[in-house]
């Protein structure tokens, strides 16, 4: 017999349990810096104060966790109508090219107008490229995890031959369109708060990042206070309860997808946009993967995918710090903590949720 699901508190299975999977993952991590002859304490310390310790550590850890708060929440919103969405990569990058033909080919428009159509546009851009995998599901009977992976060696492909051949900077040798407008690109946050008196340092962090939080608002309105969210929340869970009930699965995975893919643009808006400033090959970093960690950590809830988006930021800026703090600690061994964390917090999740479930004294049934 198979052995009972193990019922938890929605607080619990929502918090505690990716807590205490963080914390095995972190230690863990301890043990390995450990074994290499170093503290972990100290270790600890270090990257906590890289990425929270200053106004500039802390304006990298955010410009990071806005780039995961954007692919999270792709991810999340796929999950919940039973979509495991892995084109986050290929989705931001034909988002990038999107917004660069906006802001290159309507560059005469004022900045009021431009801005808010070269983001509309990777939003188109994304949405675009996700939906056709959705189709591909709906219609066809492709599997969207197979389909992504496809898309995103596409997308990669594509952007390196309009780069080359079609938008590239005339007389460059290198992959990337020439610099935009000064008036189409998004504002440093340091430039946005200083006529509030607030005095911050040049940091990659920009408006982009208010974006991002309207996204988790946004997100959370649509998935839990929506007919449409309803509708995808019950194609996830049953599509043929779904379908018996009036709702089209097939039109619930195309829209989701679409989604999904708008979301995902939001990581070439920072990006591009934001910090950039323009074009160039292989701007996503892998952002768009480490989504999918985001997403499973944060439970597919918005304010989930904020805090494990906040986490991989400190991770990504703090472990900078550390490893130039302590060579020894190479940015190498950093990568291999998050992947730990994405290891406990995904395949060992079960296990988790058994000892959340003994500490709250629930245990399994019979």
């Amino acid at each position: 017999m198979s052995a009972a699901p193990i019922e938890l508190p929605r607080w619990a299975d929502t918090a505690l349990v990716p807590l205490v999977s963080v914390a095995a993952a972190l230690v863990i991590a301890g043990l390995v810096v450990l074994g290499i002859g170093e503290s972990p304490l100290e270790a600890t310390a270090l990257l906590l104060r890289g990425a929270l310790g200053s106004a500039e550590g802390i304006g990298f850890t955010l410009y990071y966790t806005t780039n995961f708060i954007f692919t999270g929440l792709a991810v999340a919103v796929a999950f919940h109508a039973g979509l495991f969405n892995i084109g986050g990569e290929g989705q931001a990058t034909i988002a990038g090219v999107f917004a660069a033909l906006a802001c290159l080919w309507l560059a005469p428009l004022p900045g009021f107008l431009l801005v808010p159509l070269a983001v509309l546009a990777a939003a188109g851009g994304g949405a675009l490229y996700g939906l056709i995998p959705g189709w591909l599901q709906a219609t066809r009977g492709s599997h969207v995890v197979i389909t992504t992976i496809m898309f995103n060696f596409l997308a990669a492909t594509l952007s390196v031959y309009l780069l080359v051949e079609v938008i590239g900077k005339p007389g460059s040798m290198l992959p990337e369109t020439k610099e935009f407008a000064s008036h189409a690109i998004l504002t440093p946050m340091h430039t946005l708060l200083a006529p509030l008196g607030v005095k911050l340092p040049a940091t990659p962090l920009n408006s982009a990042f208010l974006l991002a939080l309207a996204a988790l608002v946004a997100v959370w309105a649509l998935i839990f206070r929506s007919r449409l969210g309803y509708a995808i929340r019950t194609v996830g869970a049953n599509p043929r309860a779904a379908a018996y009930a009036g709702i089209s699965p097939a039109r619930i995975t195309m829209v989701a997808m679409a989604i999904s893919g708008a979301l995902a643009g939001g990581l070439a808006v920072n990006e591009v946009m934001g910090v950039q400033h323009r074009l160039l090959l292989d701007f996503t970093a892998g952002y768009g993967f480490v989504g999918i960690a985001v997403a499973l950590m944060g439970r597919g809830h918005p304010v989930g995918v904020a805090l494990a988006a906040l986490l991989f930021g400190v991770l990504y800026q703090g472990g900078a710090e550390l490893s130039f703090d302590k060579p020894s600690i190479t940015r190498d061994m950093v990568v291999v903590i998050g992947g730990v964390i994405i290891l406990f917090a995904g395949a060992l999740d079960g296990l988790f949720r058994r000892v959340v479930a003994s500490i709250l004294r629930i245990g399994r049934s019979a």
